[in-house]
């Protein structure tokens, strides 16, 4: 549970002490803890989706849903080819992928790895260590974890350098359209948002306890959203009337009486729904705990590639690589020779990659993509 959100995220990122093993294994305790028997499976999900109603990080995503309805496995992998290429693959290497999903990044990267090589997969969404089963390889290990465990999971492993990691951010086709997850507003089902159905506090476990002034600082600083005020103090009137907002629809209907002025083909809803679901599952304080790590699990010239789809993502990734890439933080003038200087852990791999024409148009949730690549030094 995070203790208050006084600055935006993208201003006060988590130091690397935080990530620490300590800091890691003790989020691992607290998920194993909590972690009761495997739920049954999800009930089956709906073929049809419309774009005007869905929890979305972005418009882009809402699009892609609309383009791509169907089956349960209808979630295309983003950049699949361009972050497979920037791992650059040794057969016999290890490798990490902390955003398992549907499994289309792990799939790619095995068929390039050898019969020496390995990897293993991290997710914390139940749905997704499901879908992981059908793959039968003895190469492959799937861990139900968020990846912010990844160092104390591997440790544990006898793991304590990897080749590379990659990792695909935010939230997945499959988990919008199954109603029960409480991540879209087309349905009217129990507001939950967490990508571990087995463990931590729902949004409407959420919303029952906080502060008018805690929820409009969650809004504004996750959500981006600039009538986050007026929204906290619909949402609390609300609950403090005696009708507390348990479900998408009721949350979906305070928040359009709230917003007057909203993107046009966007609910209003939107931003405040991206707010929920990044705080109620931590998502960019795992996110700056994770980085450190990779940091600290790569090998000499491993490399790591993150794909993010909103800027408050992709500004930890950029921040976090560039201070790597650049050490020198001494004063100017400062009496040093250049061989005493700090040198860089990481460097950056070219420049940031997006999806082309060609994707966009196959998959229009991947329009907001980015993808940043950097490569560990030889620097301990």
């Amino acid at each position: 549970m995070i203790k208050g959100v006084k600055s935006a995220p993208t201003k006060a990122l988590v130091s690397s002490k935080l990530a620490s093993l300590k800091e890691a294994q003790k989020l691992e305790m607290s998920n194993l803890e909590s972690l009761g028997s495997k739920k049954s499976k999800l009930e089956k999900r709906s073929s049809e989706v419309s774009t005007s109603n869905m929890s979305v990080s972005d418009s882009s995503l809402a699009n892609a849903i609309a383009e791509n309805t169907g089956s349960e496995n209808s979630h295309i992998t983003v950049l699949l080819e361009e972050a497979v290429h920037a791992l650059a693959v040794k057969p016999s290497g290890i490798y990490v992928d902390g955003t398992f999903g549907r499994g289309g990044h792990t799939k790619k990267i095995l068929e390039q790895l050898g019969s020496n090589g390995r990897l293993i997969a991290f997710d914390r969404d139940l749905s997704a260590i499901e879908s992981s089963e059908a793959i039968n390889d003895q190469r492959f290990t799937m861990v139900h974890s968020h990846f912010a465990a990844m160092q104390a999971r591997l440790a544990g492993m006898g793991i304590t350098k990897v080749d590379g990691i990659l990792l695909d951010l935010g939230i997945s086709s499959p988990q919008i359209d199954e109603a029960s997850r409480g991540f879209s507003f087309r349905y009217d089902a129990p507001l939950d948002m967490r990508m571990d159905q087995s463990s931590g506090q729902t949004a409407a476990e959420f919303l029952a306890i906080t502060t008018e002034q805690h929820l409009a600082e969650v809004i504004k600083n996750y959500g981006e959203e600039r009538f986050a005020k007026q929204i906290a103090r619909a949402i609390i009137t609300e609950r403090n009337d005696g009708r507390a907002i348990t479900t998408t629809g009721q949350l979906t209907k305070v928040v359009a009486g709230a917003v007057t002025r909203f993107e046009p083909g966007q609910n209003p809803a939107t931003r405040t729904f991206q707010a929920l679901r990044i705080f109620v599952n931590q998502e960019l304080e795992e996110l700056s705990l994770t980085m450190p790590q990779c940091l600290a699990l790569l090998a000499p010239q491993g490399r790591m590639a993150v794909i993010s789809f909103h800027s408050l993502e992709d500004r930890i990734v950029k921040q976090f690589i560039r201070d790597q890439a650049n050490r020198d933080d001494l004063p100017a003038n400062f009496p040093v020779r250049a061989a005493d200087l700090p040198q860089p852990k990481l460097m950056s791999v070219g420049k940031a990659i997006k999806p082309g024409a060609k994707e966009i148009k196959r998959n229009p949730r991947s329009r907001s993509a980015v993808l940043r690549v950097a490569e560990r030094t030889h620097v301990a």
